[in-house]
């Protein structure tokens, strides 16, 4: 079998590696339960190489993920549920109903209105699904207005949806000062906990913390996944920035003083705003006429 661009090929590929007696063992062991950890991760992988802006890893990372759609297809075909077609013709109606304004006649909408337009329909869709689904304990359970927020979503990235929608209805602030405020005061209400020594207390905290932090980013507009990431990586080049150092002069990392870490990480930020500072001074050389 050879590669192609086009994606019956995949499926082939896909249908071959879950035919029993040719087929490979370990995807023929698989689930959707067992699939779903790897689709998740794969979804990271895609963000990470967004983030490192490597187009090459880029293609590669968003092939992989493209590979979880179709192995959960084919599960779902192998159970007479749905298949890939069924999956394509979904997300293809689902952006024609979502899009009147390019597909329709609600044509020539200014961008808040598109934004209301499109929660309408959600809202509509949601009303409409309901409506289908059978009288069992789940379906009599109360609607909230916040459901269509997955458990399963990272902490920070659900935290911003939780957020998004109470704001459609108005439970929000008006200026990302005012959140600033809640972050302080949250910071104050972890130090008190802090002072109570009671771990669940602590945690509890920290968490209202972070939901505040996550709607500080939301106000500007910032993903806090996003953010961490990049914070993540600031972290480990500077802290490897350290680890170098150290070697170089021959200290063991374990037996280095907090106080020589500390000043071998404000070296490391230095060296990092240090081409900036270049590039200004730079800037500001070639924009004066009478330097040379």
């Amino acid at each position: 079998m050879q590669p192609s661009t086009d994606i019956r090929r995949l499926l082939e590929i896909m249908a071959a590696l879950r035919t029993p007696g040719s087929g490979c063992a370990w995807d023929l062991a698989q689930s959707f339960e067992t699939i779903a950890p790897y689709t998740i991760e794969e979804a990271y992988e895609v963000a990470d190489a967004i983030s490192r802006r490597d187009l090459p890893d880029l293609k590669d990372e968003l092939g992989d993920l493209l590979l979880q759609v179709a192995f959960h297809a084919r599960i779902a075909e192998e159970l007479g549920a749905f298949d890939f077609g069924g999956v394509v013709e979904a997300i293809t109606a689902k952006m024609i109903r979502r899009h009147p304004h390019v597909f329709a006649n609600a044509r020539d909408l200014p961008p808040e209105e598109i934004g209301k337009l499109w929660s309408r329909i959600k809202a509509e869709e949601k009303v409409a699904k309901l409506a289908a689904m059978p009288d069992t304990p789940a379906r009599l359970e109360p609607v909230s207005y916040l459901d269509g927020a997955p458990l399963a979503l990272p902490g920070l990235t659900r935290a911003v949806k939780l957020q998004a929608k109470a704001s459609e209805v108005g439970f929000d602030w008006n200026d990302a000062r005012l959140v600033l405020d809640k972050i302080r005061e949250e910071t104050e209400e972890v130090e008190a906990a802090l002072e109570s020594g009671e771990p669940e207390a602590i945690a509890d905290e920290i968490g209202d913390l972070l939901f505040a932090v996550a709607n500080l980013a939301r106000h500007v507009k910032a993903d806090p996944e996003s953010a961490v990431r990049r914070a993540n990586m600031k972290f480990a080049r500077r802290f490897r920035h350290i680890e170098q150092e150290l070697e170089r002069r021959k200290i063991p990392l374990g037996q280095a003083t907090l106080a020589e870490m500390d000043a071998l990480w404000n070296d490391a930020k230095a060296l990092e705003r240090a081409p900036e500072t270049v590039n200004s001074a730079a800037s500001v050389q070639d924009a004066d006429p009478a330097s040379t």
